[in-house]
């Protein structure tokens, strides 16, 4: 058996593991998914030996070897790599490998290995870091070499692409539409390419957010899964291939990247083009270990928010246009009393901004509304102890504006003429410096002068025919870097300032975003019925914490359909929560629960914000059972809702997922939000001593045998707590 060991690297964290083979003249990887553990020179030599596939009849007279960097050089028939040309030459990607390092640590490292193109004068730095999260991070940056000659290369596509075993059969990706973002679909892998292209300069409404490749039938607890997401908040391209020869000793590929406009990127000698990150994770546990991977890595970021998370009154469901100092001064008054702790302006205060088809691109106070300026509002939401925070939308501009009027040529579009507007919108071009410059002052000034601590940072229309100039140039991904470099300007002169992603909802969504943002808003669609899938879905990258979660008037504004207190209040619990009513429309009794249900947020914060997100496996897609367990296993608290009728009338045992087994639990029944309305006569047997919050059962029986649930009426909730119980 030859000796390869000092050749093959392995990053290993959390039980996972990558193993890359620096065979010649491209490396292959060995192995992604479950931890080998720590495998001796001899078993590394196996792992390579075992690596090479047979030679097939009517193929290449080599075996077929799946490189990081596959191409047709290797006989790779799948999505290369890359695509490009230089000056319609040198087509056909040859690359070798120059250099790597190798950095391990107890948990995880990084890799990085150095190629280069002769032919096209081009120089690739693929780097891939695993987390002590588990989640695999991969970055590649293509340079023209200076010494190149004066053609640019054209660059067609980056695509990172890493192997899946046979078992991976079944596709889990999502799509969706405005107020519905984040809708699973699944489907059986096949042969071919199962693409997902996003063409909105923004992941979308519709975004795959997330593909998922797992054993068929894989759940929230349990299965193999492997899965994919990329870190870019434009343009977007994910797939899952399977080719009937396979990838090397491999089934199938799962990968992405940036979706390029054909022309638009061009590298000229000593230019480059970084492509966005991919995150790849596995998981044994089904789809709630992918989550918990996730959520590990975003809370171990140095800028991940720290300090409870405040609960927000959102003005726009409460006064939409109309802004009126007095009805705003008793709105914030209202906030105050039931217990929130950040007021924040929505769209409405700037410069001729009385609908929505003008005024967008004039940052500036409206002198009519409000001839102090917001002065007297701001003023009066620090008085009563609150943060204050504002709406704007930077990246988009109205024609009916003054910016529109003086500056034609920031608006991005066709030189022979722009398209039609979205939502009376057009979009501002980022990349023109004047107007990249004016929107960071005016930001700048707005922050500086009111003290606003937080800005709902939203992006409503979609981006089509993003050129500029007279040649039409495309500007879609400088665009998006643009936006990063806006955001991280106003942040450094601002340090303290946390930005929200909005776009018409949860349109942009991405890890991408997130490195300069604090929140998303998940959708505008409040409707708890809705949300209970939107935010279940949402999890299944990003913490609690980092979900915007507010609770709607009983009707709702975007379905009109009448929501029960327990489900409205119970579903906004369970993330960053936050207030989209006009509270001086209350009754005494609604505030007093509203009071109550702000209270009981911030007293299981630290448990929401900070524990691991489990979801049951339900056969009855009508009922769900979701929660948080903290990370030692010591405390829980679980939602149990129903959203429609379902045929059985007895639903039974349900296991309650991630409790510690050996321990002792005290369960209780919190019924501050008020019960849910049930369709039963009585019981189950364990409810009223729940209730009373004097009811202990071992964690084995909790989970592995479950409890038997009540049975609700359609659109209710259940609150259930659990606190493992003192010893002796």
């Amino acid at each position: 058996m030859p000796d390869t060991t000092a050749r093959i690297h392995t990053l290993r964290a959390a039980g996972t593991a990558l193993i890359v083979e620096l065979t010649e003249p491209v490396p292959r990887v060995l192995h992604w998914g479950a931890d080998l553990g720590e495998l001796p020179p001899d078993a590394l030599a196996a792992l390579a030996l075992t690596g090479e596939p047979a030679v097939l009849n009517n193929s290449i007279d080599i075996p077929r070897r799946f490189t990081v960097w596959p191409t047709e050089a290797d006989g790779w028939s799948g999505t290369p790599a890359h695509e490009g040309h230089l000056a319609g030459t040198f087509a056909a990607p040859r690359l070798t490998l120059t250099d790597s390092s190798y950095r391990p640590r107890s948990e995880g490292g990084e890799l990085t290995l150095r190629l280069t193109d002769e032919g096209a004068g081009l120089d690739v730095t693929l780097t891939y870091r695993l987390e002590p999260s588990g989640v695999l991070g991969v970055r590649t940056t293509l340079t023209r070499r200076s010494a190149a000659g004066p053609a640019p290369y054209d660059l067609a596509h980056v695509t990172t692409l890493l192997p899946l075993p046979r078992r991976a059969a079944e596709v889990l990706d999502f799509t969706g539409k405005w107020s519905r973002e984040r809708s699973p679909q699944r489907r059986p892998l096949g042969f071919g390419s199962h693409v997902r292209e996003v063409r909105r300069g923004k992941p979308g409404l519709d975004s795959p957010y997330q593909v998922t490749v797992g054993v068929p039938g894989f759940g929230f607890r349990s299965g193999e899964v492997w899965a994919v997401h990329v870190a870019w908040s434009g343009d977007q391209r994910y797939l899952v291939e399977q080719l009937p020869e396979g990838a090397g000793t491999h089934a199938a590929v799962l990968g992405g990247g940036e979706l390029l406009r054909a022309g638009e990127i061009r590298l000229a000698p000593g230019e480059s083009y970084t492509a966005p990150v991919c995150h790849f994770a596995w998981s044994d546990q089904g789809l709630d270990g992918l989550a918990n991977r996730f959520h590990s890595l975003l809370r171990s970021r140095g800028t991940h928010p720290r300090r409870p998370r405040p609960v927000i009154l959102n003005s726009w469901e409460a006064v939409y246009f109309d802004h009126d100092l007095d009805r705003l001064l008793r709105l914030a008054d209202k906030a105050a009393e039931v217990g929130v702790e950040r007021f924040v302006l929505d769209d409405g205060w700037f410069r001729g901004r009385r609908s929505d088809d003008a005024g967008l691109g004039d940052w500036t106070v409206d002198p009519v509304v409000w001839p102090e300026g917001l002065t007297p509002l701001v003023d009066h939401v620090r008085s009563l102890g609150l943060e204050f925070g504002l709406w704007v939308e930077p990246e988009m501009v109205n024609l009916d504006s003054d910016l529109a009027r003086e500056h034609p040529d920031w608006v991005l579009g066709p030189a022979r003429g722009i398209g039609p507007p979205a939502r009376h919108q057009h979009i501002l071009d980022l990349t023109n410096t004047q107007a990249w410059r004016y929107l960071l002052d005016s930001l700048d000034a707005l922050v500086e002068k009111y003290g606003v601590g937080y800005l709902k940072w939203d992006h409503n229309r979609e981006l089509h025919e993003t050129v500029h100039g007279t040649a039409d140039r495309p500007v879609a991904h400088a665009q998006v870097l643009a936006l990063y470099r806006l955001m991280d300007a106003l942040k450094e002169r601002h340090p303290g300032l946390e930005i929200e992603s909005c776009a018409a909802g949860g349109g942009r969504v991405d890890l991408g975003i997130l490195e300069r943002t604090d929140r998303i808003w998940a959708s505008d669609c409040n409707d708890p019925v809705e949300r209970q899938a939107i935010q279940r879905w949402t999890g299944q990258l990003l913490p609690p914490e980092l979900v915007g979660t507010h609770v709607g008037p009983g009707t709702s504004h975007t379905t009109a359909r009448v929501g029960s207190d327990s489900l409205r209040l119970a579903t906004a619990l369970f993330g960053h929560a936050g207030i989209e009513q006009d509270l001086t429309r209350c009754s005494p009794e609604e505030l007093a629960r509203i009071t109550s249900w702000t209270a009981l947020h911030r007293e299981l914060r630290p448990l929401l914000h900070g524990g691991r997100t489990v979801r049951a496996d339900l056969a009855d897609e009508a009922t769900l059972l979701h929660g948080v367990v903290a990370h030692d296993g010591s405390a829980a608290l679980y939602c149990w809702a129903r959203l429609a009728t379902s045929p059985e009338g007895q639903y039974g045992r349900v296991q309650l997922p991630g409790l510690a087994l050996e321990a002792t639990y005290q369960v209780r029944v919190r019924a501050e939000l008020g019960l849910p309305s049930f369709h039963q006569t009585d019981g189950p047997a364990w409810l009223p001593a729940a209730l009373d919050g004097r009811l202990t059962l071992p964690g084995s029986i909790l989970t592995m045998a479950g409890l038997p649930m009540p049975n609700l009426n359609p659109g209710q909730a259940l609150l259930v707590e659990l606190r493992r119980a003192e010893a002796g």
